[in-house]
């Protein structure tokens, strides 16, 4: 056999060139599990225009007249305890019958049953018991979908795929803010029913097209389903399922499956054990998904039209319609970068666009006193400063990051920890928000001032993106897994080159014996 023809060569050689087959079917399935990102946006948008509808504060606040803090906390932020439960609930379906058909259950049935509670509510306890069934779908939701897309999207755009779903966020964030605007004058539960019952469309697209989408190869492989995994693959790739290039991919997941099977398990233990450095991955989860909610992000979207109303705005719900535009349009910015500029770069310039316009907000706010004219301009600018700020980066990239960080064994398990801990942070901010910002008894009274805690929290996002994330733009899954076992800083990541790009430079400025004699100790 001539070197030419020699697999390893083949397989070493063409890294970074086009492979055979298409990527369009991979593209497509990522893009559009992307729009699960609408349930959860939509939510959460359109529960902040509900509770200020004139109609709904005639009914369902204890004193007939406007949402105490305490009610406001429970509505808003029991959504975000079911999400917890189901985002560390994902790993048991999800590893069990598959990152698809976990999909389909939790949208067409755990998500629509808490929408069912929600159209029907009279009151606040039944309104409460919908929220939390619903989270609890779309927590399982939000922790399958970035592995889902991780798996299925090619690598060279697998992290703007990824950061679809939150671009499909904030369009259910828009969505709710026009579908809000579009009925809040009404006289009659329409009012808030209709924003409700829409969610049942997203439901249903969402959950339909997964029953026709195809369950993603690294879970059949994890199964030990050869048969199944190939049929994946050859219809992401278009390819058959005897193809070289589709072999050799396979091969390629499968060998690293089994290396991390060989040196470890997929339990609960081995998640949080420091084999493959899962820890130091964990905590780049964890504290990536806290830290985007800290940087206030929902703040402005949970009680935007309620904040804007009692800082002496007039059309609140216009403004907040327009803050939604901004967060929708942002967000391209950031998927068209990615692939660009790379996932650190883009965290760390975010990070301080954001801490900058809070910290500007803060201060105009005391300077010049609430409701004045010109510190409400100041508000609605740097507001949009800062939501821009998110959409273009932390938003998308905490999604991307966690999707392609963790080892194939505990990949599904530690996305759902991170998740878990993205909810966890949503739910606390959720819940104490009223007490710092409203006025009263045993409130805080911040208002604006509140932009001093998230503008410092957005410093301290700047120093953890620093020392803790790496950059992963360009490489496969499986390369992510050999950069933590050879790069041991964050910030010397980016000068990180796979062991077969390093392989293939040596080929090609080798003599042939060379060549022989480096493919013969790389097949060892």
């Amino acid at each position: 056999m001539g070197l030419e023809d020699n697999s390893l060569v083949r397989r070493f050689v063409n890294v970074g060139e086009k492979k055979a087959g298409s990527t369009s079917m991979g593209i497509f399935v990522g893009l559009f599990a992307a729009f699960a990102g609408i349930l959860f946006g939509y939510d959460t948008g359109t529960i902040s225009g509900i509770m200020a509808m004139s109609y709904v504060k005639e009914r369902f606040p204890s004193n007939k007249l406007e949402f105490t803090s305490s009610e406001s906390s429970l509505i808003v932020s029991i959504l975000s305890a079911g999400t917890f439960f189901g985002s560390l609930s994902a790993p048991i379906l999800s590893d069990w019958i598959g990152r698809r058909w976990t999909l389909i259950i939790s949208t067409l049935i755990i998500f629509n049953l808490g929408i069912i509670l929600q159209t029907a509510a009279t009151a606040i306890p039944l309104l409460c018991v919908g929220r939390v069934i619903a989270g609890f779908g779309v927590g399982i939701i939000s922790a399958v979908i970035p592995l889902y897309q991780a798996e299925t999207v090619p690598k060279w755009i697998r992290g703007a795929i990824i950061s679809c779903y939150q671009w499909a966020i904030t369009l259910g964030l828009l969505l709710a803010a026009i579908v809000n605007q579009a009925s809040h004058a009404r006289k009659d539960s329409g009012s808030y029913r209709i924003p409700i019952a829409v969610q049942f469309l997203w439901a249903l697209i969402l959950g339909g097209g997964m029953l026709i989408l195809p369950e993603t190869p690294r879970f059949y492989v994890s199964r030990s389903d050869e048969e199944r995994a190939k049929k994946s693959l050859s219809r992401l790739r278009k390819l058959s399922v005897d193809h070289p290039d589709l072999v050799d991919e396979y091969e390629d997941i499968k060998a690293n499956f089994e290396y991390e099977r060989a040196n470890s398990n997929s339990s609960w233990r081995d998640v949080f054990s420091n084999k493959n450095h899962q820890v130091k991955r964990l905590l780049l989860g964890v504290g990536l998904q806290g830290l985007q909610q800290l940087t206030g992000i929902n703040f402005i979207f949970y009680y935007g039209t309620n904040f804007f109303q009692r800082a002496g705005i007039e059309n609140s719900f216009v403004i907040q319609m327009a803050t939604n535009i901004v967060n929708f349009g942002s967000t391209i910015p950031g998927i068209l970068l990615v692939e660009v500029v790379g996932r650190r770069k883009l965290l760390l310039s975010g990070s301080v666009v954001m801490a900058v316009s809070q910290l500007i907000v803060s201060i105009v706010g005391v300077a010049a006193g609430q409701n004045s004219d010109s510190a409400n301009k100041c508000l609605i600018a740097f507001t949009c400063t800062f939501i821009a700020g998110f959409a273009a980066t932390w938003g998308p990239l905490a999604w991307a990051i966690i999707a392609e960080t963790y080892p194939l064994n505990v990949r599904q398990k530690s996305i759902s920890i991170s998740t878990a801990s993205n909810w966890l942070f949503n739910f606390v901010i959720a819940y104490i928000t009223p007490y710092m910002v409203d006025s009263g008894p045993g409130n805080a009274n911040l208002g604006s001032n509140v932009f001093f805690i998230w503008g410092g929290c957005n410093v301290l996002g700047f120093l953890f993106a620093y020392c803790m994330v790496y950059e992963t733009k360009g490489l496969t899954l499986e390369q992510v897994d050999e950069m933590y076992e050879k790069v041991p800083y964050a910030w010397k990541s980016g000068s990180f080159i796979p062991t077969e790009h390093a392989f293939r430079q040596t080929l090609e400025s080798s003599s042939d014996d060379e060549k022989k004699a480096a493919i013969e100790e790389a097949s060892l």
